[in-house]
């Protein structure tokens, strides 16, 4: 501190001196410091008022770096590029941050990600959004369980799944406990996502097809077009019932499901998280769970695609007390307020 005020006192009284006299005391000073470079080290011991001094000079006055022989003039350009930068970090400090989440939205996520194993951020999120809770995707990420191992049902849920009897699904195809193969045939309007009909059979033919069709659209309400793979089970029969309801077929090209990319999705969600985790015993039974899912995809279960939002349109509740309804024995959870 005693070199600083040094050194201010020398900058006052230069301005008393005459310009010659200042450039002989620099030039004095340049053969000081040339003698003294020749006896000290190479590598000078600076504090950091010293280069708080040159960074301060050099930001006066920038032509001055062809004037320092003490130091290499990058070096002095980088403490100043250090000192811009501890400048900006202290101009940036964070003053407070964001408020914090509330004890019972942190235990309600919680609570939430332990009973649905198979759920992730948004979907939690999409149940918070439905009762009320107005919390980002990024907080319910940061509070949800992290499962270890893959997610599984509990013993108990599973025997809930299939007390009541067997059955199975899919133009997917679902094997039974006894190796049996079951269809499922799905049937999705891209509006609103909506699953129409989900009909099972051992055997679609082009006649049980049709009659999917026309159980699944009122003749009202039919779509205007229909977009489907190129199957043998799509026979003349299935062919003159769309035209009869005025619906254009429209099969995509050999060997591109990706075309058909909605209901492959669909398929995909439902093998994920209800065929997966169930064992089927005949056709009854997975008529009767594909019954129970497709009540909780159209009613139920929040979609990305729908702004966190069920294709039938699910109110947002704010008052009242949360609980838990099962569904599927408990392999999915619908929360309500009561």
């Amino acid at each position: 501190m005693i070199d600083v005020l040094r050194l201010l006192r020398s900058v006052l009284a230069s301005l008393f001196k005459s310009r010659a006299r200042l450039e002989l005391e620099i030039l004095v000073l340049r053969q000081q410091i040339n003698v003294l470079r020749r006896q000290e080290p190479k590598r000078l011991r600076l504090t950091n008022l010293d280069r708080l001094a040159f960074v301060w000079l050099y930001r006066l006055c920038p032509a001055v770096i062809d004037a320092v022989t003490l130091l290499r003039p990058e070096t002095l350009l980088g403490w100043h590029r250090k000192g811009f930068r501890a400048y900006w970090r202290w101009k940036s400090r964070s003053r407070g941050g964001r408020p914090r989440v509330r004890r019972d939205i942190r235990d309600l996520i919680h609570e939430i990600s332990l009973a649905n194993p198979l759920w992730g951020a948004p979907r939690i999120h999409g149940e918070l959004l439905k009762l009320g809770f107005d919390v980002a995707q990024t907080t319910v990420a940061k509070y949800m369980v992290r499962h270890r191992r893959p997610p599984s049902q509990g013993w108990k849920t599973f025997l809930r799944n299939h007390a009541d009897g067997i059955t199975s699904i899919d133009l997917v195809i679902v094997p039974t406990i006894r190796f049996r193969l079951l269809y499922e045939l799905v049937i999705l309007r891209y509006g609103r996502r909506q699953l129409m009909s989900i009909g099972v059979t051992d055997q679609p033919t082009a006649e049980w097809i049709a009659r999917q069709i026309t159980e699944a659209f009122a003749w009202d309400n039919v779509p205007r077009y229909l977009v489907r793979e190129r199957d043998g089970a799509y026979g003349d029969a299935f062919i003159q019932r769309l035209r009869a309801m005025g619906i254009r077929d429209h099969p995509i090209a050999p060997r591109s499901p990706w075309q058909n990319g909605y209901v492959e999705r669909l398929i995909g969600s439902i093998c994920r998280e209800c065929l997966d985790h169930v064992v089927v015993f005949g056709e009854q039974h997975l008529r009767s769970i594909l019954k129970s899912y497709a009540t909780y995809y159209n009613e139920v279960r929040t979609h990305l695609s729908l702004t966190k939002d069920a294709p039938i349109p699910r109110p947002s509740q704010r008052i009242g007390r949360v609980v838990s309804l099962p569904i599927l024995g408990g392999l999915h959870h619908h929360y309500v307020r009561v």
